[in-house]
């Protein structure tokens, strides 16, 4: 895979929080929960993989910790330019949530050391950016393709080579690129990855189909697998939510429509948009639950699969229940905040 670059360059923030030992401290010093937990996750890597992996362990905290801060700072719980969603909790969601799911499932032999890794670094460098003009020429969109610029930035800052570690520069540009949701430009008024879960689909699977069609041999080249396999659970761990608790699943639909309102400019206690927003929480929610969103990685399937199966009944009896409760005649008299409240009412039911 070939990918433009060069026109993401640093940013502001990007800037400003350039330097390892001040990310270390902040980690430290603001989310000491998060530091303790990246030392006893990575003991446990230690103890399973061999202490040979000491420095390769060291060179990814100090790009999980940068990365972390520059989430928490450009878009987080420390920024001016909140986003609902796409912050450092969403990081953490898969970070220590979703893979660490993995591993208590299926353990650390489930994938090799390089593979724990590279998804945990994907885990807090996959939406570093969500502020990029769209550009609908290309299928990898533009956040994904400044996350992974800024991201082969992060692992130089880290102690990575570009030479000797070449391949973990390679494989999070395949596994960021596939996270894309299909950005084509059609409706045209996409926003960002938020509201691009509308329009299409994860690209890895077209992304894969278009590497059998120049290269049917691939899969004898073990490199070039891996990165295959590693794109494919990557894009299933960033859109597992589908199997998640029921509720947990409701409150990311919540925080997607929070932050999709916000980048649209309108007010979620003003009238007049409750339509909008009503149908997000409906006809939104079905179309990413039941016809764009496929677990592509057998790693995926068997772990969030029965979840999906499990959440399948509850979700549409929800949409099912909140039309009944806001028919088009009642609209007018509701702002989006007071439809985000009786979804998380009537999710608490169900």
């Amino acid at each position: 895979m070939q990918l433009s670059l060069a026109e993401f360059e640093a940013d502001a923030c990007e800037l400003a929080s350039s330097n390892l030992e001040d990310a270390l401290r902040i980690l430290r010093e603001r989310r000491p929960d998060l530091a303790v937990v990246l030392s006893e996750v990575g003991g446990s890597f230690l103890k399973h993989f061999g202490t040979q992996r000491q420095e390769l362990l060291k060179l990814t905290q100090h790009a999980l910790a940068l990365s972390f801060v520059r989430m928490a700072k450009r878009h987080g719980i420390w920024s001016p330019d909140f986003h609902a969603y796409h912050n450092e909790e969403h990081a953490l969601e898969l970070l220590n949530a979703r893979l660490a799911r993995v591993r208590i499932q299926l353990g650390w032999a489930a994938l090799q050391a390089e593979e724990w890794v590279l998804l945990a670094l994907f885990s807090t460098c996959h939406d570093l950016r969500q502020r990029e003009t769209p550009h609908f020429d290309h299928d990898v969109g533009a956040n994904e393709r400044a996350s992974i610029a800024e991201t082969h930035r992060i692992l130089d800052l880290a102690g990575f080579d570009r030479e000797l570690h070449a391949e973990f520069y390679d494989s999070l540009m395949w596994m960021i690129a596939g996270s894309t949701f299909d950005a084509r430009p059609e409706p045209p008024h996409i926003l960002n990855s938020a509201e691009a879960a509308n329009s299409g689909g994860s690209l890895s699977s077209a992304l894969v189909r278009r590497l059998q069609q120049e290269n049917p041999h691939w899969q004898e080249d073990e490199l070039l697998s891996r990165r295959v396999r590693l794109m494919l659970l990557a894009s299933d761990l960033d859109t597992a939510n589908v199997g998640e608790p029921f509720l947990a699943l409701v409150t990311s639909a919540t925080r997607l429509i929070t932050e999709r309102e916000m980048r649209a400019d309108r007010n979620l206690d003003a009238f007049g948009f409750a339509a909008e927003v009503l149908d997000f929480l409906t006809e939104g929610q079905e179309r990413y639950f039941f016809k764009l969103h496929r677990f592509v990685s057998d790693v995926g399937r068997e772990v969030f699969g029965v979840g999906k199966t499990m959440n399948s009944p509850k979700l549409k009896r929800l949409t099912d229940a909140m039309r009944q409760r806001f028919p088009d005649e009642k609209l007018k008299d509701c702002t989006g905040r007071m439809l985000i409240d009786a979804f998380n009412e009537l999710a608490l039911t169900i």
